[in-house]
């Protein structure tokens, strides 16, 4: 089964994932977890470049594509043979971030974006994709305190919620993908629910 969590900025996906995974695999599940950008060691070259804020001059085009190469090659290189394999992979962050930051963020035209991330993943889209929703000027408080400040996130406050807003957009379109929790509760009311939303969906 492939998982993932997707959310604004400072919604707690990255903090999350270890607990899962530790989690799951108490009750007998293989899991792997992975990141995007990342994941390969192509991936993780191609996130220095996205994420650095020396990088201000990026285009949203190059911005987008640069982030399909990334996921073409965690897609091929490890996604795929871990599902064959029989395996649980879940990801931090996956195509749907491009549709939200690249498309609704950016403000570019969502059926080309549609049409890269198709060609990126081969195809290949979650079984379950959690949303961690929370208010955008929350979420980029709690980044400024703890994790890496990188390009993306120095974004106007204006993007971020038009960021929010398409992954509102995506969970409503498909209901039967998506879950929809919300973030700006304690960390440990969160991680429940997360356990909840993916137990159900490996003994529905």
């Amino acid at each position: 089964m492939f998982i993932t969590l997707e959310g604004p900025e400072g919604s707690g996906k990255t903090s999350h994932i270890p607990p899962l995974v530790e989690y799951l695999r108490g009750h007998g599940y293989a899991v792997f977890p992975t990141r995007e950008p990342g994941g390969t060691s192509i991936g993780e070259q191609i996130r220095e470049i996205l994420h650095d804020l020396k990088n201000a001059e990026m285009h949203p085009r190059t911005e987008t594509l640069l982030y399909q190469a990334a996921r073409s090659q965690i897609v091929e290189q490890v996604i795929k043979p871990r599902l064959a394999d029989g395996e649980i992979v879940i990801s931090d962050r996956y195509s749907d971030s491009t549709i939200a930051y690249q498309g609704y963020g950016h403000r570019q035209d969502l059926e080309q974006i549609r049409r890269l991330v198709q060609y990126a993943t081969d195809g290949l889209v979650p079984h379950l994709t959690v949303l961690l929703d929370l208010d955008v000027e929350i979420g980029l408080s709690r980044k400024k305190k703890g994790e890496e400040w990188n390009r993306l996130d120095a974004y106007t406050v204006e993007f971020h919620r038009r960021v929010r807003t398409g992954y509102l957009n995506m969970a409503k379109t498909e209901p039967h993908r998506w879950v929809v929790v919300n973030a700006e509760r304690e960390w440990d009311i969160v991680q429940a629910e997360l356990r909840k939303a993916i137990m159900e969906k490996l003994n529905p």
